[in-house]
């Protein structure tokens, strides 16, 4: 098989991890269950509260369920907005993620050369990886806060465990984070490392700029006299230096 062909299908592997992970992270955001708590007392009683990051609810024995959205907007702690950013951020960057792995994709055929579906590739791989650590991020510091909660003796309001919707949340971002880290890691060794092999020149060192060099004759005059060479490689260039210093002559010799 070609190595062309094996790319190929790691590609198409790894979209369907990353598509199958986002869809994971993006049917958390409905879910109220990230958080949960039920209270009874008696079995006619019983009660559930659960809640995200959008609103309250709260379920009795009977099935009916009553939701409420939070009262305001500015009232909200810090905390709740940063989840809020970080998961909607996961949400976008995994759907630019897609459409970027889409195009540059060799089985597709949407881009240009070889080396441009490998940039746009990794550009999709990157934004996986983006994706992925947002949400990773938001459960993880969600499920933090609901366990810090539920072991403190001191926090004395209604404690709550953690819900459904977090535990996929982590599955969906598991999946965007090593689908995104394979593809980025093939797109890189195709894409960036032939671009840069391409403008790589071999540098021209001092030795072989020394050895280089360019003899020219000696233009002789007529009162010029030719001097010793340059080297004398034992007692034969004292030979041939005293004889070529016996032969010179000038013009008013002749004269």
């Amino acid at each position: 098989m070609e190595y062309r062909t094996v790319i190929m299908y790691v590609e198409i592997g790894c979209f369907i991890t990353c598509l199958c992970g986002w869809i994971l992270v993006s049917s958390t955001l409905p879910t109220e269950y990230w958080t949960f708590s039920e209270v009874s007392s008696l079995v006619l009683t019983t009660s559930k509260h659960y809640s995200n990051l959008w609103r309250d609810c709260v379920s009795d024995t009977t099935g009916v369920s009553d939701c409420k959205d939070y009262p305001s907007l500015l009232a909200l702690p810090g905390f709740l907005h940063a989840c809020r950013a970080l998961a909607v951020c996961a949400v976008i960057t995994g759907f630019f993620g897609g459409v970027l792995t889409l195009i540059g994709m060799k089985c597709t055929k949407i881009g240009g050369t070889e080396i441009t579906n490998a940039r746009v590739t990794f550009s999709g791989g990157v934004t996986y990886l983006v994706s992925g650590f947002c949400g990773m991020i938001v459960y993880s510091w969600w499920a933090n806060k609901v366990v810090t909660e539920f072991v403190d003796p001191n926090f004395k309001a209604q404690k709550f465990e953690i819900g459904a919707a977090v535990f996929i949340g982590w599955g969906g971002s598991i999946l965007l984070i090593c689908g995104g880290t394979v593809l980025t890691y093939f797109s890189a060794k195709e894409g960036l490392v032939s671009s840069s092999a391409k403008r790589e020149r071999r540098p021209v060192s001092y030795a072989t700029a020394r050895t280089r060099r360019t003899y020219m004759p000696m233009s002789l005059s007529s009162r010029t006299t030719l001097g010793p060479p340059l080297y004398y490689p034992g007692a034969r260039s004292h030979i041939t230096k005293a004889t070529r210093t016996a032969q010179t002559f000038s013009r008013d010799t002749f004269v």
